[in-house]
């Protein structure tokens, strides 16, 4: 989430592509905001338009009700929700529209009446527009978007999210389970809320296991994809193919497997042998000395790492991927990186089947000498 506060501001914006979280936030602060003695003192005009001459009704019918004083006087806030031309469409994109919106900012620049606040949420928006940027300058904006689990280090800000919601739960996350739950529920609020809650009824006041998210939770596509990481660690070559099989015939892109499956599990893999060989971090006993190890560190060697939500290294989660890490050579996994590489080129700029490029990619990664992953385990 990012922010933006000017110094005194009766206008809220609440924008992103995470829904849930833009809804949920603008309704708190109605809530708060309404005065509780005025059933008239919140007014919600709904922000959804089909097109340009729904969106100039939707803009007319806000301007209205931020200059229509309430009917038995006081505070009045007026949401402007869910509106849904500020993004790229072509209702957004329309003259008609865009000279709305500004007439809309005009209004909010010139300054709402003492006794009035505005509160707008939206889901996609064009930064690049004006209306936007001027928004930036009049109100006081947060931007909840979906985190995007493409993206290397994705967990480690869901997780985040997940431990300040399971305050709200009362739930309490036991060694691995936070992470578990994060791969297998994956990013999305309102799976995650709605998982918290079976696990919250399910455990009571004792801490969540591993154990409990196994057999409480319902897993996501990400969750799916999360296991073929888990096959890659493993050296299971049979059982990647037969998840990559899955993925694709599910429907799931060939790049999102290869990002979020294999070149994330790769790419930790090789952090945590990397470890082991230049700085001697040893996973071979227990967490508690393996975290000892890790702090000990200087800051260069592990500003790469994986960090919970106060900065720290994810040792836990560091932990186990080392014991995984045994399993490989540092050369192999530098040899995986490399392989990845090549099979993203191939994805986007060949018209090889997708198929064939991800098993490729598989039995590189995972298929060496018995007695070169024998050594390597050793180790």
């Amino acid at each position: 989430m990012a922010a933006k506060s000017p110094a005194t501001s009766s206008v809220y914006a609440f924008l992103g592509t995470d829904e849930a979280l833009v809804k949920e936030a603008a309704m708190k602060l109605s809530q708060k905001l309404a005065p509780k003695d005025n059933e008239f003192g919140l007014e919600i005009v709904s922000g959804s338009a089909d097109n340009a001459d729904q969106a100039i009704q939707v803009v007319g019918r806000a301007i209205e009700a931020i200059q229509t004083l309430p009917f038995f006087g006081g505070d009045k806030v007026v949401w402007l929700q869910g509106v849904n031309f500020l993004g790229e469409s072509q209702t957004a994109k329309a003259e008609s529209t865009l000279a709305a919106l500004e007439t809309l900012m005009g209004v909010l620049e010139s300054g709402l009446p003492s006794d009035v606040t505005f509160i707008l949420s939206a889901g996609e928006i064009d930064k690049r527009r004006t209306f936007f940027k001027h928004l930036e300058k009049v109100a006081k904006v947060e931007v909840h978007d979906k985190l995007d689990t493409t993206k290397a280090g994705w967990e480690n800000a869901v997780m985040g999210h997940v431990a300040d919601r399971s305050e709200v739960y009362g739930i309490k996350f036991r060694g691995a389970a936070l992470e578990h739950f994060v791969q297998r529920v994956g990013s999305n609020t309102r799976s995650i809320d709605s998982e918290l809650e079976k696990l919250s009824l399910f455990a009571g006041d004792r801490a969540i296991t591993p154990d409990d998210v196994e057999a409480v939770t319902s897993q996501s596509h990400t969750g799916y994809i999360f296991d073929i990481g888990e096959s890659i660690a493993k050296r299971n070559l049979p059982k990647t193919l037969e998840l990559i099989d899955f993925q694709l015939n599910r429907g799931e892109s060939a790049i999102a497997i290869l990002l979020a499956s294999i070149v994330s599990k790769v790419r930790q893999l090789l952090h945590a042998r990397d470890l082991m060989e230049s700085h001697g971090v040893d996973a071979s006993g227990n967490y508690a000395s393996y975290q000892t190890q890790l702090g000990r560190l200087p800051a260069h060697a592990t500003g790469h790492l994986g960090r919970t939500k106060e900065g720290k290294v994810n040792a836990y989660g560091m932990f186990l991927t080392a014991q995984a890490a045994r399993k490989f050579t540092l050369a192999e996994l530098r040899a995986g990186i490399e392989a990845c590489l090549e099979a993203n080129l191939r994805l986007v700029t060949t018209g090889l089947d997708h198929r064939l490029v991800l098993h490729q990619l598989a039995a590189r990664i995972l298929t060496a000498k018995a007695e070169k992953s024998s050594a390597s385990a050793r180790r």
